[in-house]
């Protein structure tokens, strides 16, 4: 398995593997790496229009109480699939229930990957389709921000993916170099940003939320740690594609496999 970053998702989006800088040099971004699956770049997914509109009410989560956290998750988690069972059915996609594990500590080896040791996290299985679930006290440190609504929905998108064949699709294609392969997982991972974007516009607004909220959750921390990692974006792409979900509510502006290379750095 090429690797797509399916992995952990610790306080601030950052990769759990080592590799290359690809910087944002104009040799770079004239660089062309075309996809030419149609499961990537013509799925679906992304001609079944808008999500539906629904509601969806968050529980009380108190700092470090880690069992109202994990309802928390399960209550975001069941609002996910109340959105993405219609839309998926409504298409004539696939649809399945994601498994929902929550664990006190992630087993050092998980569905084949190395799993670290941050304090929180969550790892999605492709194979038994289950997301694991490890919430410590860097999750609930400060749990009135959106941070682990937003998470939730992220991690729950590769699901989406998986369902809809997005997953074997990239799991196939080829690359030249690791410039290349790390330019195909940062397009798989802000389709994920795009796509929470959409599934939060979709139950937005969250009762007793505002749009203070919203740009709040926009200043958090997120993307690669600069000079270290490019397997989720820079900073301000990763929030450009959460903006862009938001704006349309709609997964057919979530296609990241036919943007420009300058719009996936």
């Amino acid at each position: 398995m090429k690797p797509l970053m399916i992995l952990t998702m610790a306080g601030v989006l950052t990769a759990s593997s080592a590799g290359t800088t690809l910087t944002g040099t104009a040799a770079a971004e004239s660089a062309a790496y075309p996809v030419k699956h149609p499961k990537l770049i013509a799925n679906p997914l992304y001609e079944a229009g808008p999500l539906p509109t629904t509601t969806c009410a968050e529980p009380p989560v108190k700092r470090h109480n880690l069992k109202q956290a994990r309802a928390y998750v399960d209550a975001v988690v069941a609002c996910l699939e109340t959105t993405w069972e219609q839309h998926l059915t409504g298409a004539g996609l696939p649809y399945e229930p994601v498994k929902v594990r929550h664990m006190n500590r992630i087993p050092k080896k998980y569905c084949g990957m190395a799993v670290d040791d941050d304090d929180s996290q969550m790892w999605y299985c492709g194979k038994t389709r289950t997301l694991a679930v490890q919430i410590g006290k860097d999750w609930t440190d400060d749990p009135s921000d959106l941070w682990l609504f937003y998470l939730t929905a992220y991690m729950y998108g590769y699901q989406v993916q998986n369902l809809v064949g997005i997953s074997d699709a990239y799991d196939v294609i080829p690359y030249s170099s690791k410039a290349e392969g790390r330019e195909q997982g940062r397009r798989g991972n802000l389709q994920l940003d795009c796509l929470s974007g959409a599934f939060i516009k979709s139950v937005w607004p969250l009762e007793g939320r505002s749009g203070k909220d919203w740009d709040y959750f926009l200043t958090l921390p997120t993307g690669d740690k600069e000079g270290k990692y490019s397997w989720y974006g820079r900073t301000a792409t990763v929030r450009a594609w959460i903006k862009r979900g938001f704006a349309t509510g709609d997964p057919g502006s979530c296609n990241t496999y036919t943007a420009p290379s300058s719009k996936v750095l």
